[in-house]
């Protein structure tokens, strides 16, 4: 318990003195639990979990079993310019820290005249299912911004969702969008996205 302690805590920027304060607890007896010398009480736990966010069985070491999105992927995205379809395809990595993902792009993906761009974001995982947050260029004089909607793929290994934001076509822009670990499944998501929506329009 004492790991899970120390480690969650340092996720989430919080001191001892933080914690001590959010459990409703001395800051000595959070010291006491890091340093493996005492176990809470089963309310005192209780708090300390929810102050940390984790379960108390996570608190106690017992896995959560979630998934960990950590590393390169490929974004596929469903967008326009000049009012034609674009489909754009860029290397992104993510960077997790429990349930919050920070992503940013390596690659542009397409040309700067063809409006490829770099950006930067942050999702939020939900019941190791779905996936909400941000984007917003990272070009200076790109305007692009808005939110990302994903439903994650059972085997973390791909997901797919939609997007709505502004940019130079519209202030309220949506499409579809896809990410996975290889270039050719994010290709692949994004099609049968395209592919069921054609047939239920017919």
């Amino acid at each position: 318990m004492a790991e899970v302690l120390k480690r969650r805590r340092a996720e989430l920027g919080m001191s001892q003195a933080d914690l001590a304060t959010a459990a409703g607890v001395d800051k000595r007896q959070i010291r006491r639990y890091e340093a493996g010398e005492q176990q809470p009480v089963l309310s005192v736990a209780v708090a300390i979990a929810e102050a940390l966010k984790i379960s108390v069985g996570e608190l106690a070491g017992i896995p959560a079993h979630k998934v960990n999105l950590t590393g390169d992927w490929w974004a596929s995205w469903q967008t326009a310019k000049d009012g034609e379809e674009v489909i754009t395809l860029q290397e992104v990595r993510f960077r997790q820290q429990g349930d919050l993902i920070s992503i940013e792009t390596t690659t542009r993906g397409i040309g700067v005249e063809d409006g490829g761009y770099h950006w930067r974001g942050e999702l939020r995982l939900w019941d190791n299912e779905i996936l909400m947050g941000w984007y917003a260029a990272d070009d200076g004089s790109v305007r692009s911004k808005g939110t990302i909607y994903f439903v994650l793929h059972p085997h973390g290994q791909r997901m797919a969702g939609r997007w709505v934001g502004i940019s130079y076509d519209g202030k309220i822009v949506t499409g579809w969008g896809a990410m996975a670990r290889t270039e050719q499944d994010a290709k692949a998501v994004i099609q049968d996205l395209k592919d069921e929506r054609t047939s239920d329009d017919s």
